[in-house]
């Protein structure tokens, strides 16, 4: 077997910018403010599919203090930019009330053709997500790991829950924003190959037909990046505290190298079929950790609390490889406390039993998320 990979770590993620005035996403950020950014922060910085959404990008990362760095510059830089027009960064999967249709698609290249591809599911694109690429040089140990990886998937998803309102509504969902998402091609549950191989031979028909230009077109849970030799995983919504997206990078990584752990003395991950992971996904989204997830060994839903314990007994040992046991660990803080949905939920109801209308709950819950987003940078 190959030498262990370094397992670097990249963290991306994906904001809104509202007006602090209305608490509404901004239609068209300025240009003056989008080159400041991109004056500090080079192409870490981009502008996303929506004008009112912007991205950042981490640089290739090797233990958990460099990415906290790395995340704190960002959004600090972008909060203090556009705090200077007006505005904020909310890091939030949806944004609480705003209205899909009025939101319009940043005018380059490959945005506009999405926007002609995808129609109205894609003008309905008003989602922010978290992704997380770990460094697999190999080519066959990353499809190796993209088959049993997938297992994990609904139980990193549900420490993320961001987006439980979609357009002024409670939609009784944690994570809207797959809903949304789901309704574009190519998303879900990763496929599984059994060679680097096989994997191409599958991108390249879909190529060569001409109905994709590149496997960036693949907008699975979890993928191998077409741009660096990385598995992208891409499930999350997009975290409001930054702790909370150190924490879900950090199980991920660890959860890697325990799978290649596994590999290395010629075990694995058992692997099972899609429609039952695709039950635990949707458990995930619809009540985040809330119901517990199943187990299929046991063939039973098993409270989330012990899920998490096994999770962390498993890594344990690669927790301390890379130096990341209270990253980890702050699982058990968000399971305590709730995730950003549940937070969210909160506010907009005590803002309601104190009196407020439904339009004032939910500028509170925008509020309590432009603070959320810069705490701790």
């Amino acid at each position: 077997m190959t030498a262990e990979p370094e397992f670097t770590l990249g963290i991306e993620e994906e904001y809104f910018l509202v007006e602090q005035a209305s608490r509404d996403v901004v239609g068209d950020p300025p240009a003056a403010m989008l080159a400041e950014l991109e004056a500090s922060l080079g192409a870490q910085v981009s502008p996303e599919f929506l004008r009112s959404q912007i991205e950042i990008g981490t640089r290739v990362c090797a233990t958990p203090d460099e990415a906290r760095a790395e995340l704190r510059r960002l959004r600090g830089t972008i909060a203090s930019a556009s705090a200077r027009y007006g505005m904020a960064p909310i890091a939030a999967a949806t944004h609480p009330f705003a209205r899909w249709e009025t939101q319009r698609t940043t005018e380059r290249v490959r945005y506009q053709s999405l926007e002609s591809d995808l129609q109205g599911v894609g003008r309905r694109l008003a989602i922010c997500g978290m992704h997380v690429h770990i460094g697999i040089p190999d080519d066959e140990l990353r499809i190796d790991l993209l088959s049993q990886a997938s297992y994990f998937l609904p139980h990193l998803l549900a420490l993320s829950t961001s987006s439980p309102f979609w357009q002024g509504d409670n939609t009784g969902l944690k994570s809207y924003r797959l809903a949304v998402f789901d309704e574009m091609p190519r998303t879900g549950t990763p496929e599984r190959f059994a060679s680097w191989g096989e994997y191409r031979r599958h991108v390249n028909i879909l190529v060569g037909a001409g109905l994709i230009e590149d496997a960036t077109k693949l907008w699975w849970d979890l993928r191998p990046s077409d741009r660096f030799p990385t598995l992208e995983m891409r499930i999350t919504d997009c975290c409001t505290t930054l702790e909370d997206t150190l924490s879900i990078a950090a199980l991920f990584r660890c959860l890697l190298r325990m799978l290649w752990r596994l590999k290395r003395e010629n075990q694995r991950w058992r692997l099972y079929a899609h429609m039952l992971i695709d039950e635990n996904r949707w458990r995930a989204q619809r009540y985040g950790f809330d119901q517990g997830l199943v187990d299929f060994g046991k063939g039973a839903i098993v409270p989330y609390a012990d899920l998490l314990e096994e999770i962390l007994a498993l890594i344990d040992p690669d927790a301390r490889h890379f130096g990341c046991v209270a990253e980890v660990s702050h699982a058990r803080e968000i399971l305590a406390r709730g995730t950003s949905a549940h937070r969210q939920l909160t506010v907009f109801e005590q803002a309601l039993s104190a009196g407020a209308d439904r339009a004032e709950a939910l500028a509170a819950v925008v509020d309590w998320l432009i603070a959320e987003t810069v705490r701790g940078v």
